[in-house]
């Protein structure tokens, strides 16, 4: 008798820990005396669709900023392929890190001008065919020229979305990307993203509050409950979607 899916996962896992790319040591986030996280701990390995999921005021955004270091923890350690992140200058833990939020938050002007800012922020420029690439590859052609402002809700996420991987970042760190567009938007970012992840191969680390979503996106789950993690592993046996 084969063994079942969920020890076949964590198998898997044991083999894939010497590739580990992110590694999140007892981190713990209090602040004006409220524990927000308490003493977190998980790897990503490269390649990895991770979701982090749980109900409002879990501690799901905050994990994920401290990843990116828009928040600092109170205590604990993040490695990125080893190496404590706060070794890395911040900018270029977050070229590295791309996050996407929830807000598209685009710089007034063209969609060119949006993708060209990340490279040229750290002295590269990006040619006509890079933006034609980057805007394919988020089914965009033919919008570099397009204002900011003529465009749609999903068509904005995807912009977003190119804009971040014009820096080529190692991971996507993808907070509620889809929580502010209606459902047909919400499908073609969802099939953009899967999309970007499987062409770049990168590891994306998604927070979500859609049970559903983390299904269509993530391979692994894990279960955040008032700021403590109470489930990692398979989807499947996680959630109970399989």
């Amino acid at each position: 008798m084969g063994l079942p899916a969920v020890e076949w996962w964590i198998l898997d896992k044991m083999r894939q820990k010497q590739h580990s790319f992110l590694s999140v040591e007892g981190l713990t986030y209090v602040i004006d005396g409220q524990t927000i996280l308490s003493d977190i701990s998980f790897e990503v390995s490269a390649g990895e669709r991770m979701a982090i999921f749980g109900p409002s005021g879990s501690g799901k955004s905050t994990l994920i900023r401290m990843i990116n270091r828009l928040d600092e923890p109170t205590s604990g350690i993040i490695r990125v392929e080893g190496e404590d992140y706060r070794n890395i200058p911040p900018s270029s833990l977050r070229r590295r890190l791309g996050m996407v939020l929830q807000n598209p938050n685009l710089f007034p002007g063209t969609v060119a001008d949006n993708l060209s800012f990340g490279p040229l922020s750290h002295g590269e420029s990006l040619t006509e065919d890079d933006i034609r690439t980057l805007l394919t590859g988020v089914d965009l052609e033919g919008f570099e020229n397009r204002d900011i402002s003529r465009l749609s809700g999903g068509e904005a996420q995807r912009v977003n979305l190119a804009r971040t991987l014009a820096n080529k970042p190692e991971a996507l760190l993808l907070d509620e990307p889809t929580s502010a567009l209606d459902e047909a938007a919400k499908a073609e970012v969802e099939a953009t993203i899967m999309s970007v992840i499987n062409a770049h191969q990168v590891t994306c680390i998604l927070v979500t509050h859609d049970p559903e979503q983390v299904r269509r996106l993530s391979e692994r789950v894990m279960l955040l409950e008032d700021g403590q993690l109470v489930a990692d592993g398979p989807v499947a046996e996680v959630l109970n979607v399989g």
